[in-house]
């Protein structure tokens, strides 16, 4: 019985030597650990890097001027007297509506076409009794949609037309180049009347197929 309690009192004494040896193996890598955190702490290894302080910087900068800048939408800001900035905005107006181009703007010329409207164009001339009467034919280097604006719109062609042509007195009627300065001016009024309706001209000359003054 006494060798026995003798066995078990030296047991838990060989049992302390191993439990000691654990602990002060766990004590040295605690002690490793926190010198390796304390170095890396104080020489800045979890610090920003400067290219990421210098572009956080910059975003907050841009942040704060947005914030601070006024929402003028499609404003234009106001001058003063002396044209300079009030930092006041006014509404922008919308841009018109733009228009559709027709096709005939954007053909390449083609070969003469010529068209001669059916009536003949008669007025009055200018203080006198005497009646001018003229056929007129047109002449385009586009293609057919010209002729079929003019078709389309002959009653307002022939209106602007006799407008042109009562201008002009019997003096005018003496001068050389009559007949050549009116139908310019006729082929311009033309243009500008197919302009406002259909976005394009087209009409290249005028001619008088036939030329009366009664």
């Amino acid at each position: 019985m006494a060798d026995e309690e003798t066995t078990e009192e030296q047991e838990p004494k060989k049992k302390s030597p191993i439990l000691m040896i654990i602990l002060i193996v766990v004590g040295v890598l605690l002690l490793l650990v926190t010198t390796v955190m304390v170095t890396l702490l104080t020489t800045g290894f979890f610090d920003e890097k400067p290219e990421e302080v210098v572009e956080k910087s910059i975003e907050e900068a841009e942040e704060e001027l947005a914030a601070n800048e006024p929402d003028i939408g499609d404003g234009v800001e106001i001058l003063d007297e002396q044209g300079l900035p009030t930092g006041e905005y006014e509404k922008k107006a919308p841009p018109p509506p733009e228009k559709v181009v027709k096709d005939a703007s954007q053909q390449t010329r083609f070969e003469h076409r010529y068209y001669e409207l059916a009536k003949p164009f008669v007025s009055n001339v200018a203080g006198s009794r005497k009646v001018m009467s003229a056929t007129v034919a047109i002449m385009t280097q586009y293609d057919e949609q010209v002729i079929i604006n003019i078709e389309k719109h002959e009653f307002a062609l022939r209106s602007a037309s006799l407008d042109v042509m009562r201008q002009h007195s019997e003096e005018d009627l003496k001068k050389p180049e009559f007949r050549v300065e009116l139908a310019e001016k006729i082929r311009i009024t033309m243009n500008a009347l197919l302009e406002r309706y259909e976005d394009f001209g087209g009409i290249d000359e005028v001619y008088f197929t036939e030329f009366v003054v009664q």
